[in-house]
């Protein structure tokens, strides 16, 4: 199994330079984790002393603050920090902390102003953070004001329309520390996508937990089944990037290779060859050619509506490119849109974490197009990009509402987490399908281990 996995290719033909090209394997070893770093309150201090506080996170999207003066809110633990766009168009960030008593100035999720004032005493801040209104300043003594009191700065950097920030004083830049292939994320034009759908949903488990889950297909064949019938488990494409990164390139329009019967049609099938166009009726193919039939009716679709899929291979036209970005994160990567999910640990319980989900899409003007049905949008959503939905949040116990799969992995993920928990677990034991997980944990124990 382990050479199979290893050398599975989901396109042969693709050159060193494609972005579908397998990367060489990289051995992570074979350790058998201690499993207490899924519920020690004693590592989760670790991670925040260590991982959180000095690594490049993702902290939104570009396209929610596209004016001057339009802000965004990133909440990690117990640090909340201000993300604004500039006069000049670039993008700051900054501790959502005043300067005089610690007072959070932005209280909402998203706004746009001309410039930050403290409902506490009035203070007044521009979009860089400097105060230019102190009240009452007369009766402050001139000493504690010789050096002008701002918002304390966060490093903050952008790439392929994502916000990233660091908490570090002294941070790598972040493409020390961005594994990707340059063009890899800018090849699906994130920077056009708008969010029509935001999710924060609670779970009790350990974020770690939500990653492992999300970083693998090996469990879909028993907890998500429904799947088998359009998604191909077993022919998934890993590949391993530098500073824990990595991607699983997961064909979709085929079955899966455990089911014997590869020729005979299913629902599931005919229902995204009609998303994508295909008179199902008329289809003269099997199973195994629905996926490059979709394909091709894409390329028609682009060609008539110029969305510019040439840019893409026929692969990536079908096939999700679920692409992690360490430390906490997830893009599923699609021609029509992304989902960008971060696990967000929790405050203070390390068994429990926050799943947060933004749907994006790119919007295209046009009366023939419509956002295609399998990205789970209920029914009557904005997709225009002209209004940014509220951020839906989910207690802890209730179903996400995101869909079938996710949904179950919100009822199994508990169970998981308890199971961790007993003294008869001495620790995961990973296989060659989930090798992303490994490496995800290998680069974890670098920074736990004062390695970086």
């Amino acid at each position: 199994m382990k050479n199979v996995v290893e050398s599975w290719q989901i396109n042969p033909d693709a050159g060193p330079e494609d972005l579908e090209a397998k990367q060489p394997f990289i051995d992570n070893g074979l350790e058998v984790m201690d499993p207490s770093r899924y519920y020690s309150k004693e590592f989760m201090e670790f991670e925040w002393e260590r991982l959180w506080t000095r690594t490049w996170l993702i902290a939104g999207i570009e396209t929610d603050i596209p004016e001057a003066g339009d802000y965004t809110v990133f909440r990690i633990r117990h640090e909340s920090i201000i993300v604004v766009r500039q006069k000049d168009g670039s993008v700051n960030a900054m501790y959502n902390a005043c300067a005089h008593r610690g007072n959070q100035i932005a209280r909402d999720d998203r706004g746009s102003v001309e410039q930050f004032t403290c409902g506490f005493h009035s203070w007044q801040f521009d979009l860089d953070g400097l105060c230019t209104q102190l009240t009452d300043g007369q009766t402050f003594n001139s000493k504690l004001l010789r050096q002008r009191p701002r918002l304390k700065k966060v490093h903050c950097e952008t790439k392929a329309g994502l916000i990233f920030v660091n908490l570090d004083e002294n941070p790598p830049p972040l493409m020390e520390r961005f594994g990707l292939p340059e063009g890899y994320l800018e090849a699906y034009e994130l920077d056009k996508m708008h969010c029509v759908r935001h999710v924060i949903s609670e779970w009790a488990a350990n974020w770690k937990s939500g990653i492992d889950a999300f970083y693998e297909t090996y469990h879909l064949h028993i907890v998500h089944p429904e799947t088998q019938d359009v998604m191909d488990d077993m022919g998934v494409q890993v590949d391993l990037y530098p500073h824990g990164c990595s991607r699983m390139l997961v064909p979709i329009g085929v079955k899966t290779k455990r089911q014997s019967d590869q020729e005979s049609m299913n629902p599931s099938l005919q229902y995204m060859m009609t998303e994508a166009g295909i008179d199902v009726a008329s289809f003269t193919g099997s199973a195994a050619d629905v996926r490059a039939a979709i394909q091709k009716a894409k390329r028609e679709r682009s060609a008539r509506l110029d969305l510019g899929y040439e840019r893409f291979t026929d692969g990536q036209l079908t096939d999700s490119w679920a692409t992690g970005v360490f430390p906490n994160v997830q893009i599923g990567l699609h021609p029509e849109g992304a989902f960008l999910m971060r696990f967000m640990p929790h405050p203070t319980d390390p068994e429990k974490f926050y799943y947060d989900t933004m749907t994006l899409v790119r919007p295209i003007d046009d009366s023939d197009y419509s956002v295609p049905g399998w990205m789970g949008l209920p029914e009557g959503t904005d997709t225009s990009g002209k209004t940014r939905p509220d951020i839906e949040h989910v207690p802890i116990g209730e179903p996400p509402n995101l869909g079938q799969v996710l949904d179950q992995d919100s009822e199994l993920l508990p169970v998981v987490q308890r199971g961790i928990r007993s003294k008869g677990f001495n620790g995961p034991i990973w296989g060659e399908q989930e090798q992303r997980l490994r490496h995800f944990h290998v680069e974890l124990n670098r920074y736990i281990d004062g390695e970086k």
